[in-house]
């Protein structure tokens, strides 16, 4: 797809083509090519026939809905699974492989092919930010623009004229006047409903570009591709434009200049967006939470002592770093705070999945799988300064690595998600969001709470809510009631804050 400057290709009246490479053990490849809809399985009538033990007989079908080719399981006996994960009914990346059965031995390559609004791969470079604001924004042009793209542009325009209109109403009776007000006041009210909807949507969309992103930064890095991942990398740098613009929308609805909103409630909804969760769909009870976890805050000294020995230690410089190396936001920085309050030598308790040791309190299984090697008293509920989870930058760059992996996959760019998984433990969180629908507008933490509240054990609900609430203190400790520094300060880029 050639990228102009002028905004995203105009979307095609038919479905881009799409190939189907299909691998099966003992057998050779075979490449097959369809421009519509196609059913997968052991039957004749199916247009990819796989004659396994593994495949149902109509296992998964392909069709083309919204603009994207959508792969659906068809109650398969075995499923159907994307990089582990087994799936029902999701979008198709632009290159992607799907796994038929438990087994593994049947496996389908499918790539997009031509033009594509919603594909990006690294050979075929995505849409730029910059073409995504035009195509939202942009003056008008001879291509007829997306339905999408109306709405949006629509909104802005509804937004930018309502505070240019001057209502003026010569209507005898201050019964009838106060009657057209109320009507008045209705419609905008349904109109700001409308506008905050969009706005969701607008999130959400980055949401799943950032989604999108990292998982083409990280198959880059992967298979050593310096220039797709350089390409990748000036993608992202000029993604803040995308985000600049969903805060004009913000502004627009007025939505931080809103009178319910204090002070300190706008700190809470920023540092939600900087987890990942949007500030728009915010639940009042969360709110309420956030302030009693404060309150908690402020009955101990333990996040001042905290925060000192971090500053003394150089842990507030070399976590967000770290962090900010693989794209993630550095106030997970408290999620250290609340594993071991910055003390080095930190060791857990026993328990049958090991001992946790060192600030992020690594279980010897996780260690190992980040490239952390434990020591000889890796059984033993004590200090080894041969276990490498007590070496700072090693564990904190396996920490990071770890909860990018999260970040990525099950918890869909949630920092809420992540912590939850943290601290229960991410097989049985990922078995609770695998009941989830697969994308970021639906699974996130509030959705979580409201589906299985009852099942989340209080020390995971008291995790969350501590970090959360100790990163909103960090924001503005003095505003809280706090005599500290942000810890971030010195470690964050120009404008950060």
């Amino acid at each position: 797809m050639e990228i102009k400057d002028n905004g995203f290709e105009p979307l095609t009246a038919e479905p881009p083509a799409i190939r189907v490479t299909v691998e099966q053990q003992g057998q050779d490849a075979r490449e097959l090519q369809f421009r519509k809809g196609f059913l997968i399985g052991r039957e004749d009538r199916c247009e990819v026939q796989i004659l396994s033990a593994g495949v149902s007989r109509r296992h998964a079908q392909v069709s083309y809905e919204q603009g994207r080719w959508w792969i659906e399981d068809l109650q398969s006996a075995n499923g159907t699974f994307i990089q582990g994960q087994k799936i029902s009914k999701i979008p198709l990346a632009p290159a992607v492989k799907v796994v038929l059965g438990v087994a593994g031995d049947v496996s389908l390559l499918f790539r997009v092919e031509g033009p594509s609004t919603e594909a990006m791969t690294l050979h075929e470079a995505p849409p730029s930010v910059t073409q995504v604001i035009r195509q939202y924004f942009a003056p008008k042009t001879e291509e007829k623009p997306g339905e999408h793209t109306l709405l949006i542009r629509g909104a802005f325009k509804r937004l930018q004229l309502q505070q240019k209109k001057k209502y003026l109403w010569i209507i005898g009776g201050v019964l009838v006047i106060a009657l057209v007000l109320a009507a008045y006041a209705y419609v905008q009210h349904q109109e700001v409903k409308k506008q905050k909807a969009l706005a969701r949507q607008m999130f959400y969309s980055i949401k799943s570009l950032e989604l999108e992103l990292n998982h083409l930064q990280l198959q880059a890095a992967a298979d050593k591709d310096a220039a797709a991942l350089n390409k990748a990398e000036q993608i992202r740098s000029r993604q803040s434009e995308l985000i600049h613009n969903y805060e004009k929308f913000l502004e627009q609805l007025h939505f931080y200049k809103d009178a319910k909103w204090s002070e300190t409630d706008r700190v809470i909804l920023h540092t939600a967006r900087i987890f990942g969760e949007c500030e728009l769909g915010m639940p009042q009870e969360f709110l309420a939470e956030v302030y009693k976890y404060i309150k908690k805050w402020k009955t101990t000294d333990r996040m001042q002592k905290a925060l000192a020995l971090a500053r003394e230690s150089g842990f507030h410089r070399i976590v967000p770093r770290l962090m900010l190396e693989q794209h993630l936001p550095p106030q997970f920085f408290y999620l250290a705070l609340q594993e071991s309050d910055f003390i080095s030598k930190t060791v857990g308790p026993p328990t049958r999945f090991g001992i946790a040791k060192g600030i992020w309190q690594f279980i010897p299984a996780t260690a190992t799988r980040y490239g952390l090697k434990n020591g000889p008293l890796v059984g033993i509920p004590q200090y080894d300064p041969k276990d490498e989870r007590f070496h700072f930058e090693k564990a904190t760059r396996a920490a990071a690595c770890y909860i990018r992996d999260i970040y990525n996959t099950e918890a869909q760019a949630s920092g809420l998600l992540v912590m939850a998984s943290y601290n229960w433990g991410e097989r049985r969180v990922v078995e609770l969001l695998q009941k989830m629908p697969l994308n970021p507008q639906e699974r996130n933490f509030w959705e979580l709470l409201r589906l299985y509240r009852g099942q989340i054990p209080k020390q995971t609900y008291d995790y969350v809510f501590h970090i959360f609430s100790a990163a909103v203190i960090g924001e503005n400790p003095a505003l809280f009631g706090f005599h500290l520094e942000n810890p971030l300060r010195e470690a964050l880029p120009p404008g950060a804050e």
